[in-house]
């Protein structure tokens, strides 16, 4: 029998904590006040004004549905804060500190507290990278903002998501509302969306005790909020992509084994972003390859970034 104290999620966001910590980041939040008078709070992890570095450039990486920035982000977070200087913020309703007082629950909605964020921190110019949702909030903020998002890397996300994508998606998870994959309430429902996020690892050995932890610590928090969320995309409520190319180059990353978004999808998505998007596919990665990948995924996306 374990001690109910004993958290190993716990241990681990204090060691992710660290690690941010020793790579420079420090936790802030900001609010924003939107023109109707809402407010949004968000918190982020970024340098101290006075230890940015004008002679790097700045980079944002925007996390996906599920746990907060700093566990989707780590082996990049180390090897990024190096060559940029870093902001990994926490969309609205995920991790402990980001929330609003408004009713918007749309990717585009957190596209503009992104936007908002880094115009309240002072930072004019800046790329970014977005994971799966993250991916979707990715693209609305260059389309809305090119003037200042430099290059865009999207990677594991169906931007192009059609209805019937939601459909085969619930399929291959054997759920009847996608809610049931993407909010996961039980360590059954986590471990089907472990099993369909990464390639090699299978978590059905994985005591039930250990993933209630999980589930508490990382998806217990605003679940309501989230539903809400899944709910207000925009993308994927047609039976045809409604998106359009954007102004900036475009790199698009995906794990050649990925079962959330299929291959294929990263195949059409780059025939809809145009010329200007390129792809690069990672072998022996699922949905997270910015995990399961690690050092591929910051080699491929480094060299885009630094490309002239």
């Amino acid at each position: 029998m374990v001690a109910s104290w004993f958290s190993i999620a716990s241990l681990y966001g204090s060691f992710l904590h660290r690690c941010i910590s020793s790579s420079g980041l420090s936790s802030q939040t900001v609010t924003i006040v939107h023109e109707n008078g809402k407010k949004t709070r968000m918190h982020y992890w970024g340098p101290n004004p006075e230890s940015v570095s004008p002679s790097k450039p700045s980079l944002v990486l925007i996390h996906g549905f599920g746990p907060a920035g700093a566990w989707q982000w780590r082996p990049q977070i180390t090897d990024f804060s190096r060559h940029f200087n870093l902001y990994v913020p926490d969309l609205v309703f995920f991790g402990d500190h980001s929330s609003t007082e408004s009713e918007e629950r749309s990717e585009i909605f957190q596209a503009v507290c992104v936007g908002k964020l880094m115009e309240e921190i002072g930072v004019e110019r800046y790329s970014v990278v977005g994971t799966s949702y993250g991916g979707f909030v990715a693209y609305r903020l260059a389309g809305m903002w090119p003037e200042r998002v430099e290059k865009v890397v999207i990677a594991s996300s169906g931007v192009n998501l059609t209805k019937k994508d939601n459909e085969r998606l619930m399929k291959r998870a054997n759920v009847g509302r996608i809610e049931e994959l993407m909010l996961p309430g039980n360590p059954g429902q986590l471990r089907t969306l472990l099993s369909l996020s990464v390639h090699y690892w299978r978590p059905y050995y994985v005591p039930d005790f250990v993933l209630n932890d999980f589930l508490q610590k990382l998806y217990g928090k605003n679940r309501k909020e989230k539903l809400e969320l899944l709910k207000g995309l925009t993308l994927g409520r047609d039976d045809s992509p409604q998106i359009t190319p954007l102004k900036q180059e475009v790199l698009i990353v995906w794990g050649q084994n990925d079962q959330i978004f299929p291959l294929e999808k990263a195949k059409q998505l780059k025939e809809c972003l145009g010329e200007k998007a390129k792809l690069e596919v990672l072998k022996n990665a699922s949905h997270l390859p910015q995990l399961e990948q690690s050092g591929k995924f910051n080699k491929v996306v480094k060299a885009f970034l630094f490309a002239s």
